[in-house]
């Protein structure tokens, strides 16, 4: 009899533990090309003009990294980091063409192992199905801002099983989604471990019609490099020699790049945004520049407008069936983006701004409310915070390292890492960056611009840049050259090679590539002049290509 009882009270305990699994539900949020200086809670200048409150609540009660970064500044790559916890040569994802495939989504497939149920809900842009998920609801390839598609399991193959969210916008179309999986498919036995992935506001910016008069009247404060480049920003690699390159190199706000430019392309889609039959011949070059800038961050930050009062309803969601506190929330975007610093538009720099992912995590039961970390984290790192939070096995593969501990004891581990490692393969392709890598440390940032493509091709001026971040946050001041500068120069070129070694970048997979970084990683006399020369030759490449009229140059592989 007794062994009946003790049986019976055996299986109540356990059904009860299930039915109470003490370990927290994880939901990370990620928006497409939200830079961290376009939320309120990071203090910068559009603070006071776009206040980003339900975001920003994650900030007042939970923690806050002002030293968060990809590894490579574009949208497919940096979520392949965070699904893989690999750096994007070690996971294959080096472009937008990169791919996760089913059985190698490792923080999916752990997540289930440790008794998770999993899910997928948004913008996935990883090419193959996201089969190691439960349930996945995503956009095909970029998806739609208006009456998106989505792409669900079905019994056709990938690709195939559709469902329309018709005359809804993407933000609130995912929205509804990922509530309707939380009321109806989640089973509440499990704690679930969720991505949801909103598409905005990734470029071109299409808000929810209701955001239409949301700051019409305003002027966005600008930042000071949209309109003065110092002659010490930058390099050979982005000016060219004697400055030859400026209108080549980086696409622009304003009418400095003759490819590409918003100052192009904003009026043809969002007439409304300027003057009644707008014609840049009737505006000097600085109103045209203040009109395009405007419109493109009037537009940027009503689809920010629209991410943050859909976490509104989701939070309150969680907070109606008692959830909220009992879920880890992250909130992060895949890269940042430039919103007019030195002129630039889009990411994929190793600038400040494209570099920097914003970082926000509550979970009021062990990560104490107000707190805000200088470490340095990279995307690679957040996949193993995740597994460490819900107890659940990390493998081998990754790199990545958990900073769970940071979070709960506010500590800094003393052999935490002190670089991050930053690498951009997609040379001169869509926007006109040249490929390059470097590191960052918390108080400077050494970049290498090589120049060449995965076959060592298309070649542009390479150059190095280091900036002082302590005295120059900005980045305006290029110091890699100054004599004073030489002790640090080459000990940041060893901190660099070493970190190169550290995460396994090591030149094997692009040989030809290689051979350029090491061509110049010296920057002697003899490379400068031949850059010099480069810098000639492909103005002369790039003018040819603009009077044959291509304005898509995309050339990342094939000489």
């Amino acid at each position: 009899m007794s062994k009946i009882v003790t049986l019976a009270c055996l299986l109540i305990l356990s059904a009860s533990a299930t039915a109470a699994d003490p370990r927290p539900n994880i939901l990370y949020i990620m928006s497409d090309d939200h830079a961290a200086h376009g939320i309120s809670a990071y203090g910068g200048q559009l603070a006071q003009v776009a206040p980003t409150p339900n975001i920003d609540r994650l900030a007042k009660e939970g923690a806050l990294f002002t030293n968060a970064f990809c590894t490579n500044s574009i949208c497919a790559p940096s979520r392949a980091c965070v699904l893989t916890g690999q750096y994007d040569h070690i996971n294959g994802a080096f472009d937008l063409s990169g791919r996760v495939a089913p059985g190698k989504q490792m923080l999916a497939i752990q997540m289930k192992k440790a008794g998770y149920q999993t899910a997928m809900v948004g913008k996935w842009h990883l090419k193959a199905e996201p089969a190691d998920f439960d349930y996945y609801c995503v956009l095909p390839g970029q998806g739609k801002y208006f009456s998106p598609e989505f792409r669900v399991r079905g019994p056709r193959p990938w690709g195939k099983n559709i469902i329309k969210a018709t005359d809804k916008h993407s933000t609130d179309a995912i929205t509804d989604i990922t509530l309707n999986w939380l009321k109806e498919g989640w089973d509440q036995e499990k704690p679930f471990f969720l991505m949801h992935h909103y598409k905005a506001p990734h470029d071109y910016f299409e808000n929810a019609e209701r955001y239409e008069s949301y700051l019409r009247d305003i002027n966005i404060p600008e930042p000071d490099s949209l309109w003065t480049r110092d002659s010490r920003f930058g390099s050979i690699a982005t000016r060219g020699a004697n400055d030859e390159l400026i209108p080549h190199i980086g696409t622009s706000v304003g009418d400095r790049n003759p490819r590409r430019s918003y100052l192009q392309d904003l009026p043809k889609r969002f007439p409304a945004e300027f003057p009644a039959d707008f014609d840049p011949a009737d505006h000097s070059q600085e109103q045209n520049t203040r009109l395009a800038y405007n419109a493109y961050l009037k537009k940027f930050l009503r689809c920010v407008k629209g991410i943050d009062d859909n976490l509104g309803r989701l939070f309150a969601h969680l907070e109606a069936t008692g959830q909220m506190d009992n879920t880890v929330i992250i909130y992060t975007g895949d890269q940042g983006f430039m919103l007019g610093e030195h002129d630039y538009q889009d990411k994929r720099w190793m600038y400040e701004e494209s570099m920097r992912m914003p970082f926000l995590v509550r979970y009021p039961k062990t990560v104490k409310a107000g707190q805000r970390f200088d470490t340095i984290i990279e995307n690679v790192d957040y996949g193993p915070t995740m597994l460490d939070f819900a107890g659940a096995e990390q493998p081998k593969s990754v790199q990545g390292r958990s900073f769970r501990s940071l979070l709960e004891t506010g500590k800094e581990a003393s052999d935490w890492k002190q670089e991050a490692y930053y690498r951009y393969w997609m040379h001169m392709a869509h926007h006109d960056n040249p490929g390059h890598m470097g590191i960052r440390t918390k108080t400077h940032k050494l970049i290498y611009y090589y120049g060449c493509n995965y076959d060592g091709g298309y070649r542009t001026p390479p150059g190095w840049e280091l900036y002082n971040l302590a005295n120059d946050p900005q980045e305006t001041k290029n110091i890699y050259d100054d004599p004073a500068n030489a002790e640090l120069v080459a000990e940041l070129k060893a901190r660099f090679a070493a970190t190169r070694k550290r995460v396994g970048d090591d030149g094997s997979h692009y040989p030809e590539c290689e051979a350029v970084v090491q061509e110049f990683w010296d920057y002697d006399e003899a490379d400068r002049k031949k850059a010099v020369e480069i810098s000639h030759q492909f103005l002369q490449r790039r003018l040819g290509e603009l009077k044959a009229g291509k304005r898509n140059v995309f050339t990342i592989r094939g000489k």
